[in-house]
């Protein structure tokens, strides 16, 4: 699965690869078509593989590409320990059934030779379950949308819209995808009337409300960006964000003194940073909010059944005894049993390990909940 593959492909392989091609001719998106902004797409994706001819490279560039872009959003998603295990466990076989469609962005081909761009979109519920099977759960939603203005501080002179190295490194993170969509303006015409780069640095409330309403983000994020000592880039990104404020000041290198590289990583380790910020802001609101419906009063029907009115009475004192039990309101009762209202606080889960705390045992049989003696 790397660059310059030769080897032939097999029966299992060329089919893979038809349907594969199937998902690329129907996938509807044309290259330079809408921006993806799908927590399971994976844009710009790129293969480049010699074959025996022209044919039988892009069929092995499109199996290549749905495996480097799953790997891709495993790395996005979860781990690298996880990306590690498995590229061990799995085969090209395994990872089709994940895969929901692609489409080309761009392709060449010569002789034995095909290079490609691509964008892959994924199966989001095969995806969670291969999360969840290993403890990762993957927030149900995107975040809000950010609007970023990458603006490079030169020795000339401050640059918005112009080729920099740090307006390339925003464009090539391919941010709008991913769990909190990172937005880079065209910096088309209509742009640079917009806003230019003194009016985002001294932060101009018309210009940057003007250039945020134009993309439709609930936020903006000043980045800014310039050369430091030995190649490395200073970093400086400010904001607002629905989980909260922004300010971020980091000087970061590249193993090999590129700027360009250093651009690259920084641009990366500040999206890391957001996403774990937006996943750790979703816990902390999913558990706030399962603790408040913990707390809400919850009512059941519930039947109880008994064989003397004694049987009954200590039944009911051990309702009643149970952690998080309200009340005990009586629906009706018999000489067999009762039919109760059990008025509690904390979910059922909670509530039958309660119930067996004090020697009961809370079931379900169909859509009748029954309480019986241990």
């Amino acid at each position: 699965m790397t660059r310059g593959v030769k080897t032939a492909l097999g029966l299992t392989q060329v089919l893979l690869a038809a349907m594969v091609w199937v998902f690329a001719m129907t996938a509807g998106l044309q290259a330079g078509g809408p921006v993806e902004t799908s927590i399971f797409a994976v844009q710009g994706v790129d293969v480049d593989v010699t074959s025996t001819d022209a044919a039988a490279a892009k069929n092995q560039a499109l199996l290549d590409v749905q495996v480097k872009a799953f790997f891709q959003l495993v790395g996005r998603l979860g781990t690298p320990e996880l990306v590690a295990e498995l590229q061990a466990k799995l085969k090209p076989e395994d990872i089709t059934p994940y895969l929901r469609s692609l489409s080309i962005e761009q392709e060449s081909s010569a002789p034995g030779r095909y290079i490609g761009k691509f964008t892959v979109r994924f199966l989001p519920e095969p995806m969670n379950k291969l999360f969840s099977a290993y403890g990762i759960k993957v927030p149900s939603k995107q975040g809000d949308p950010i609007l970023v203005l990458p603006v490079w501080r030169g020795k000339d002179a401050n640059q918005l819209w112009e080729d920099n190295i740090w307006r390339k490194a925003w464009l090539e993170l391919r941010g709008e995808q991913g769990l909190v969509p990172l937005i880079v303006p065209l910096g088309d015409l209509e742009d640079s009337e917009a806003i230019d780069a003194e009016a985002a640095l001294l932060k101009d409330p018309i210009k940057i409300e003007a250039i945020r309403r134009r993309y439709g983000a609930p936020t903006l994020l000043l980045a800014q960006a310039q050369l430091a000592e030995g190649g490395g880039i200073h970093m400086f990104i400010e904001g607002e964000t629905e989980f909260g404020k922004v300010s971020y000041n980091k000087i970061v290198t590249a193993e090999d003194g590129n700027p360009e590289t250093a651009a690259m990583n920084g641009v990366q380790t500040f999206q890391n940073l957001l996403f774990k910020a937006y996943t750790d802001n979703a816990a902390k609101v999913a558990a706030e909010e399962a603790a408040r419906r913990a707390n809400e009063r919850q009512e059941i029907a519930v039947s109880v059944p008994f064989s003397s009115p004694t049987e009954w009475n200590s039944i009911r004192s051990r309702i009643l005894a149970a952690p998080n039990v309200m009340g005990v309101d009586v629906s009706s009762l018999s000489f067999e049993g009762a039919v109760v209202r059990l008025v509690f606080r904390s979910g059922l889960e909670s509530l039958q390990e309660n119930m067996e705390r004090v020697g009961l045992r809370l079931s379900q049989y169909g859509e009748n909940w029954v309480i019986q003696p241990l």
